[in-house]
């Protein structure tokens, strides 16, 4: 699977500890792709239906890529079939 690319992705790299979790907030069938960082807030946006784990394997796809890591350093803690997702840096 390719990819997705982001029309706006924020810098997440101060963010990228061992051991880390990281709450996003997820927007699937979004307009465009992007990471938000509003204040504390992390907001994913993906054009992804939200079917079969499609949206979040692009949800970690970006959000590693905002972090600056490889999208197998992060796993997903919780919040598989929500919209409020924790994700864990295991590097």
């Amino acid at each position: 699977m390719a990819r997705p690319r982001a029309r706006e992705l924020a810098d997440l790299r101060d963010l990228a500890q061992p051991g880390a979790e990281i709450a996003v907030r997820v927007t699937p069938k979004a307009a465009h792709n992007a990471v938000l960082r509003e204040g504390e807030r992390i907001r994913v946006l993906v054009t992804t239906v939200p079917e079969g784990g499609k949206a979040t394997a692009d949800v970690q796809a970006l959000l590693a890529a905002a972090l600056g890591v490889p999208v197998s350093a992060l796993a997903l803690r919780r919040g598989a079939s929500s919209r409020d997702k924790v994700f864990v840096l295991t590097l």
